[in-house]
């Protein structure tokens, strides 16, 4: 499913929407499968698969855990698009690695790949709007968007640039700093939003993790909120997980509508 059917199925149903984030292969492939059914049930409707890299630069403590346990378990970019083709969920998947993977395997070959597995958008925290043209346009030859991100200190012609490039919507960074979860909403959210004029819808991420701050974000004018370290923290604990992912989807969902 494209991104952009989304949102605009969304906007009929006048709702916002939830971005969920999962490192792909933690614990295992199989239960990253399952993961993705209860966020799907819980209401996720776009799921973020990261495809784990040793040196997570965008990512906290939570999210470097999670690599790292995805990559001692296995997980390798030919595991990832094989367990991404076997999930078969009607919501957007995209896919969130840095440019070194993409490097190596071949911007043209990873872009098909992606649109092979049925992951139709590219997040690329580490790789610079200005030098994307390459993936950009083999993103756009298979049909995959390229998300790029926009943070509190992105201004003036920069912002207009990654504006211009980005599509399906436009990643937020809602604070400076690397993910995870955070207790309050960061003023910077507002501050950032009222100076983003674009069609493309605009998702807040980095410090998100329960349905009051999925609220606030989306009253201060955000179309989606992306969740990720609160998901990755309930797997990690190795309790009740797919029960518990699912009841915090439908919490943060709920807060979307």
């Amino acid at each position: 499913m494209r991104i952009a059917d989304k949102f605009t199925e969304l906007e009929k149903n006048k709702e916002k929407a939830l971005i969920a984030y999962v490192c792909a292969g933690d614990p295992s492939a199989d239960a990253t499968v399952e993961i993705v059914h209860s966020l799907v049930r819980g209401g996720a409707d776009i799921v973020e698969l990261g495809l784990p890299f040793s040196d997570p630069v965008a990512d906290g403590p939570t999210i470097q855990a999670a690599s790292t346990r995805a990559l001692k378990a296995g997980m390798n970019p030919d595991r990832y698009f094989e367990m991404a083709a076997s999930i078969k969920e009607n919501v957007p998947l995209v896919c969130m690695t840095y440019y070194n993977l993409i490097y190596k395997r071949g911007t043209e070959k990873f872009a098909r790949d992606c649109a092979e597995a049925g992951i139709t958008g590219i997040i690329v925290p580490d790789l610079p709007a200005e030098e994307s043209d390459e993936l950009r346009d083999v993103c756009k030859k298979n049909g995959v968007d390229l998300i790029f991100l926009i943070t509190p200190v992105t201004k003036g012609p920069r912002m207009e640039d990654i504006l211009n490039r980005t599509s399906g919507f436009v990643y937020i960074v809602s604070r400076l700093g690397v993910t995870g979860e955070r207790v309050d909403v960061a003023e910077s959210t507002k501050n950032i939003l009222g100076h983003i004029h674009t069609d493309v819808p605009k998702a807040v991420g980095f410090g998100i993790s329960n349905g009051k701050q999925a609220a606030e974000v989306i009253k201060t004018g955000a179309d989606a909120v992306i969740v990720g370290s609160a998901f990755v923290n309930i797997i990690a604990s190795d309790k009740n997980v797919n029960e518990r992912i699912e009841k915090l989807a439908s919490e943060l969902k709920e807060s979307c509508r």
